[in-house]
């Protein structure tokens, strides 16, 4: 098999392992969203057209407890702030005609951007962003409907069965092949303690942008 194809491959699989680590959060909103109130049709305009797993919880949540649309939408556009970050570091990899950015710009989540940002080529920068993108996508949907059709009172599952700790693992398990030399650690660590310091003072969602920042501004003035 040619290296590219064997490249591709392994993209490939490291796309579906981070797509089935959300499937248990795909789960869980199902079932939130039925819990809420919410019929398959609404769950599913959630996961298809807004496709962002924690301003969705946000959104249905504020709804749940009898907030306002706008108040919902305000929920779940302050915790995708971080998308911007996203969307500044793989904007060059993304190149093409307006249409495609316009429907690449819908798979702009956490995972997607892991994915692409852990390759090496510009190529499989992009590859890889679009195929952790549609993994998610798809696996994401398929299990906001069985969330909402086939579960019952589940309780708080995903944690309980520690289930939420794969998607941290998965994306560790991104990062670790990029840590090869001191200053990439180096800035690693100087991020994670950025983002850690802002979780008790910044609303959920902007601790990753502050760090992103800071580790732009970190790389920029090292002259690389």
């Amino acid at each position: 098999m040619p290296s590219h194809d064997i490249e591709r491959n392994r993209i490939v699989r490291q796309a579906l392992s981070i797509a089935v680590a959300v499937t248990p959060f795909g789960l869980a909103f199902g079932l939130t969203a039925r819990n809420a109130g919410l019929g398959l049709g609404e769950a599913m305009g959630f996961s298809t057209l807004v496709f962002t797993g924690s301003a969705q919880f946000a959104a249905v949540s504020v709804l749940a407890d009898g907030g306002t649309a706008l108040t919902a939408i305000l929920a779940g556009a302050l915790l995708n702030l971080r998308s911007l970050a996203f969307g500044v570091a793989l904007a060059p990899f993304l190149g093409g005609p307006l249409r495609f950015r316009i429907a690449a710009s819908h798979l702009m989540i956490d995972e997607a951007a892991a994915v692409g940002m852990a390759q090496q080529s510009p190529a499989n920068r992009r590859f890889g962003y679009l195929a952790g993108g549609i993994a998610v996508f798809v696996l994401w949907n398929a299990s906001t409907a069985v969330g909402v059709l086939f579960l019952g009172a589940m309780g708080d599952v995903v944690t309980d069965a520690g289930i939420d700790a794969t998607i941290p693992a998965a994306f560790l398990a991104l990062l670790w092949p990029r840590l090869s030399n001191a200053r990439q650690r180096i800035m690693a660590l100087g991020g994670a303690i950025v983002a850690l310091a802002g979780v008790p003072v910044l609303p959920p969602g902007l601790p990753i942008v502050v760090a992103g920042a800071a580790v732009a501004l970190g790389t920029r003035r090292s002259g690389r």
